[in-house]
């Protein structure tokens, strides 16, 4: 574990342009896809997550393809909460030529349920004995997840391994207002932002901010995920509640909302900056731009961006960024993969942009999926990738084979093609949805593939959050 008594030396920036960097290369984990914990002991917004995401337990399946990629020091182990669809992964094996993990199973309640043992001390007998032996035994000296919390780091310590991060600075990494106040303390570009109390002290952040010209505003509790955590308002009011489990960790940021015709807004992107940090350096890997729905959800990325060339210097000022980002969060003590999330206002004069840092995603995101795996591919290529939900559930086998009859489906001999990276299974095992990452030479020609694919298969689907 790493010791947080004796804080880090300031990382080296590093960065690579679109080429994966050198990962986790001497490396091998147990990598628990907790997911739901990514609130830490928030429950009722983990409760909220899992309400809002179809098929929420096997999400996990994501990991599946890029563990051997993430992790490449010898053999992994990735727990789920359910088997992947097995076709998809003699795709990922066969096909693709992926090393892929072993896997163990372990619910969410059952993880819970394993954290409440632990924190019992000597005096509670641990449940799931052989899982713990299993663990126990595995050659991989590292235990980690989607998040440290105070299971993955108990248990690690239960089972004599380490962690990749400490849980305060996954925790502390994860925090939007930590990243805020440094931002501001840093000189770099922020929102206008009022503090909240409580529910009872938002409407004077609201009428604040209405007196600076804002019409709306989103209250943001410190952690969140996935819009889980975040609340659009009017700012003159609308009598909806914001309840009281965003102020878990504290003080939530209610900050104005910034849209076109704002000002000298005519429009506002979400671009998103994917790295990578170990213990000596914080890699700057990709630049992807999210996509987003009318909430601000989370529904798919591309890379590149396909406005970069209308604005000279806004990849050099995102990266200037990144990196006082990513500085911060080495100091944390978080270790591993994360994103930079941002919105862009391009204003009226032709060029003209004001660049604004959102917050940091200290873990396994919905970008590091398609971005590890398009770029180990197709370095200097381009991709999209979107989270589809059919309108009839099938079999994962039938998905892989339309592809493939109608030469869609990637393989790393072609060109390009649409990679599967997960199916979100229904309870009796058929995909519902799933994350489809397309690879081509431009991100045009990735959305015509798409288009192409709509047309070609016999499904119907519809573009879905994650």
């Amino acid at each position: 574990m790493i010791s947080s008594k004796n804080p880090p030396a300031a990382p080296q920036v590093v960065q690579t342009h679109g080429h994966t960097p050198r990962l986790w290369r001497d490396r091998s984990i147990i990598f628990f896809a907790n997911v739901l914990a990514g609130f830490f002991e928030n429950e009722e917004l983990a409760a909220l997550l899992k309400k809002e995401i179809s098929g929420a337990d096997s999400y996990g399946g994501r990991l599946l393809p890029i563990m051997g990629l993430l992790f490449a020091g010898g053999k992994n182990l990735l727990v789920l909460e359910r088997e992947p669809d097995a076709a998809l992964t003699a795709y990922f094996k066969d096909d693709l030529g992926l090393n892929l993990p072993e896997i163990s199973l372990l619910t969410y309640p059952e993880y819970l349920e394993l954290g409440t043992a632990l924190r019992g001390g000597d005096s509670v007998p641990l449940p799931f004995p052989q899982q713990l032996n299993d663990w126990q035994n595995h050659p991989a000296d590292t235990l980690d997840g989607y998040v440290t919390d105070e299971i993955i780091a108990t248990l690690a310590r239960q089972l004599g391994k380490r962690t990749l991060s400490t849980s305060q600075g996954s925790k502390q990494g994860n925090n939007k207002l930590l990243l805020h106040q440094h931002l501001e303390k840093s000189g770099l570009p922020v929102f206008k932002t009022r503090l909240a109390t409580g529910p009872d002290d938002v409407q004077r952040c609201l009428d604040e901010l209405a007196a600076l010209g804002y019409e709306s505003a989103v209250v943001k509790s410190q952690i969140g995920a996935s819009g889980i955590g975040l609340m659009k308002l009017c700012t003159k009011g609308s009598g909806e509640a914001v309840p009281e489990l965003f102020f878990y960790e504290g003080p939530c940021m209610v900050q104005g909302w910034i849209r076109p015709g704002m000002n000298d807004i005519t429009h506002v992107f979400s671009p998103s900056v994917q790295m990578f940090l170990d213990h000596e350096s914080v890699y700057l890997y990709d630049l992807t731009e999210q996509i987003l729905s009318q909430d601000s959800v989370h529904q798919g990325n591309e890379s590149p961006p396909p406005y970069l060339a209308d604005f000279p210097g806004l990849k050099e000022e995102l990266f200037r960024q990144a990196s006082t980002a990513g500085t911060w969060l080495h100091e944390q003590g978080y270790r591993g993969t994360a994103s930079v999330d941002y919105l862009v206002a391009a204003l009226e004069t032709a060029g003209a942009f004001r660049a604004y840092s959102c917050e940091i995603n200290a873990r396994v995101t919905g970008a590091t999926y398609p971005s590890v795996l398009a770029r180990h591919y197709f370095p200097a290529g381009a991709w999209l990738m979107r989270n589809l939900k059919l309108s009839l559930p099938l079999a994962g086998s039938t998905i892989l084979k339309l592809l493939e009859d109608h030469r869609h489906l990637f393989h790393p001999d072609r060109a390009g093609g649409i990679l599967p990276i997960n199916f979100n299974l229904t309870p009796d095992g058929l995909v519902e949805k799933g994350q489809f990452l397309c690879l081509g030479e431009s991100t045009a020609e990735c959305h015509a593939m798409l288009q192409r694919a709509e047309e070609d298969l016999p499904l119907d689907w519809e573009y879905v959050r994650d």
